[in-house]
């Protein structure tokens, strides 16, 4: 077959992916090539391009004419689900059989196996985490490679470290590449890599340049107008949004940084009478999916988001595009602004910068590798164990927090230094060296990124050409579109009206902070004889706050109150009067003391604080003035035995946060009497909750010295 024959087959193809009369859709020029590259010549290629440049029709348009040709099914490497869900209808057009393997359908995996046994599979769509899978590893992944007819590595910026999206379960496509039977071409496709990301996923996927067709194209986006509105404080960007949603074209995304943030957006506008619905990391997956299908079938005016809906996300027509608050990194803000304007000419995106934004790169920035010592620390645990050690274990042992043990251990894996395994992770033996130089790079590029964003809202230069620039784009040039190219075009105005319905919705505190129900694994092991459930007749009751750090609320005004540097002293009295209105609305709520139900709690009999290191005259204030407000007695604070340690753990994990804290607290004769002459429950307060074992211990040696309930009132809870 010649070229012309087989490009009119393809075509033919790409008509029926995308639902019109056969000789009327025709791949472009670059397209052809890398499908051609792959068909034809079975090469390896790496596609760099725009979000909406086709990359998919690429690879669904190579698998009908390799399949046609006798190849094996393809298996693409997908990382979010929202992407699976897209390419798996958009295969079915095209007659092409795809199926997905993750995390939210275990229950077909092995009728999925056998279709693929069968060879009645023409794509398998597969997420990074199932490639670490043991049981996916050994013996899905080398029946994979025996049979693949084309390996796809969509979003392979995640591959690199360098990226903003790292994800180490990716590096385990070097194990299935080094396995592919000879001739298997791979496709590596990605909308953000700048040139440093794209040359490390060249080398980590052995296409090197010298190897592989490399497809890099401009990385404008002509239908996409950019902006930038500062505005004063959260309760101006809300209201902006409630006064200004409608005037934004069809329906769109909002990203918020924080769940909190997309949780307090989302009520706000819904309030407001607008069509939206939260989309986070704590969203349930039948919610995700009905949110996902209301926004394609424009049934909502928008998604209120976090990062969790981000690549793969294809919705042709979506009109905005608006970011409340400014992501860390202008290649993560490209790729999520890249979801607006693919299929209509005209698409707004607009970036709301908050005060508050630099604070939360902050608190999400403990991602880094770890340090030296920690590593070895891990690595000789595994050594000595001399049997598989599952990550709670291995908690005990090391004191990192779960994901960065996690993500450290995957890392590992890939460097050929550990090893997973049933039962959890072992040691190789095999020799490793710690890249310092390299981890330490990657820390001054995040630094870099962020003050790329920094300047972005600042600058007079073109927005679209300054992020192309970032993405090392060698035809960046000024859209003519943008605000500091056309003038601004967003009306920064906010009614009076509605910036007093964003205030109140922002003034409104109370969480609810729940308890920790069972003890960490590996206590016995660290001479502590805690381990299973937490008895009843010890645990802690579900407690309150007045926000959550990553707010926009609440958070906003308690972060310089709680930072580490800020002067101790009295609360404040808006802090005291809104800890106060907590209370009441928890007495009020049902199961609250003032409930006038048939389960309602009793009263609280007393007020007792957690003594402070860092701030104890705020703890101590607050714990008096909520006494003497709810004329209940102060019956004393515990009294803290431990050493500065116990304190400085509160970054750990669970099981080095509970070894520090083991005997750090103790009650007094005087508190004891005390609790003695008013038994019954009793508010423990403190300033803040991390992982919930200082309350956890608290409340376990007061519920041991007679108090029949503890409920915990904290000013603040992570997360």
């Amino acid at each position: 077959m010649d070229d012309l024959e087989l490009r009119a087959e393809a075509d033919a193809i790409l008509a029926e992916l995308v639902g019109v009369p056969a000789g009327t859709a025709r791949l472009r020029e670059d397209q052809w090539q890398a499908v051609a590259a792959l068909v034809e010549e079975r090469r390896r290629a790496l596609v760099v391009q725009r979000t909406g440049w086709g990359k998919s029709a690429v690879y669904f348009v190579a698998t009908a004419l390799l399949r046609r040709r006798g190849a094996g099914p393809t298996v693409i490497v997908s990382p979010l689900l929202a992407l699976m869900r897209n390419q798996v209808e958009s295969a079915a057009r095209a007659g092409i059989r795809a199926r997905t393997i993750n995390s939210a359908n275990p229950e077909e995996w092995d009728t999925i196996h056998e279709e693929v046994e069968r060879g009645e599979t023409d794509v398998l769509l597969v997420s990074p985490e199932r490639l670490n899978s043991v049981d996916f590893r050994e013996q899905m992944l080398p029946r994979l490679a025996a049979t693949t007819g084309l390996l796809v590595v969509d979003e392979a910026h995640c591959i690199s470290d360098w990226g903003h999206d790292f994800r180490p379960d990716y590096r385990r496509l070097r194990a299935m590449l080094a396995d592919l039977a000879p001739g298997v071409p791979v496709l590596a496709t990605t909308a953000t890599a700048n040139a440093r990301v794209t040359a490390d996923v060249a080398e980590q996927l052995g296409t090197g340049v010298g190897d592989a067709l490399v497809l890099r194209g401009p990385l404008d986006r002509e239908s996409l107008r950019l902006g930038v509105v500062r505005l004063p404080d959260a309760a101006h960007r809300l209201a902006w949004l409630a006064e200004h949603l409608d005037e934004l074209p069809g329906s769109g995304i909002i990203y918020t940084l924080t769940v909190a943030a997309a949780e307090e957006a989302t009520a706000y506008l819904r309030q407001r009478g607008f069509r939206v619905a939260s989309y986070t990391g704590r969203t349930e997956n039948a919610d995700r999916l009905q949110g996902e299908a209301d926004l394609l079938e424009n049934r909502v005016k928008a998604l209120v988001a976090t990062s969790a809906l981000g690549m793969g996300f294809d919705k042709p027509d979506l009109g905005f595009v608006v970011h409340l608050g400014s992501p860390s990194s202008p290649i993560a803000y490209y790729q999520q602004v890249g979801r607006a304007g693919r299929g209509v000419e005209h698409a707004d995106v607009l970036l709301l910068p908050g005060k508050e934004d630099e604070a939360i790169w902050r608190y999400f920035a403990d991602t880094a590798f770890p340090p030296e010592a920690q590593v070895r620390q891990t690595l000789s645990a595994l050594a000595d164990a001399g049997r598989p050690l599952s990550v709670p274990a291995l908690e005990a042992l090391v004191d990192l927090r779960r994901t960065r043990l996690e993500t450290m251990l995957k890392v590992l894996d890939v460097d050929g230094a550990v090893k997973r395994v049933k039962g959890g992770w072992i040691s190789t033996g095999e020799p490793w060296a710690y890249d310092a130089e390299r981890y330490a790079w990657v820390a001054r590029q995040r630094s870099a990124e962020q003050q790329a964003m920094r300047d972005y809202v600042s600058t007079s230069q073109c927005r679209m050409e300054f992020l192309r620039q970032q993405l090392d784009d060698e035809g960046a040039a000024p859209c003519g579109r943008c605000d500091n190219c056309a003038g601004a075009w967003a009306d920064p105005s906010v009614s009076a009206e509605a910036l007093a319905g964003a205030a109140k919705e922002l003034d409104r505190p109370g969480v609810e902070v729940e308890p920790r129900r069972m003890w960490p694994t590996g206590m016995p092991a660290l001479g502590i004889d805690l381990k299973g459930r937490i008895p009843a007749k010890e645990q802690c009751s579900t407690g309150r706050a007045l926000g959550r750090l990553s707010d926009i609320g609440w958070g906003n005004r308690l972060r310089p109150l709680l930072a580490e540097n800020a002067p101790d002293g009295p609360v404040p009295d808006d802090v005291l009067q809104a800890a106060v209105a907590v209370l009441a609305d928890w007495a009020r709520s049902p199961g609250g003391w003032a409930s006038n139900t048939a389960d309602a709690a009793a009263r609280p009999v007393g007020v007792v604080a957690v003594p402070s290191l860092t701030r104890p005259q705020l703890v101590d204030s607050l714990a008096r003035e909520i006494a003497a407000i709810g004329r209940l007695p102060f019956l004393g604070t515990l009294t803290y035995t431990g050493s500065n340690g116990a304190h400085a753990a509160r970054r750990s994990n669970s099981a080095q946060r509970l070894r520090a804290l083991s005997g750090a607290f103790t009650v007094s004769e005087d508190l004891a009497s005390a609790l003695a002459r008013t038994p019954g429950p009793v508010l423990l307060v403190d300033d803040y909750t991390d992982s919930g074992w200082t309350l956890a211990v608290a409340a376990r040696i007061l519920r041991l010295a007679g108090s029949t309930q503890v409920l915990p009132l904290v000013l603040a809870a992570t997360g």
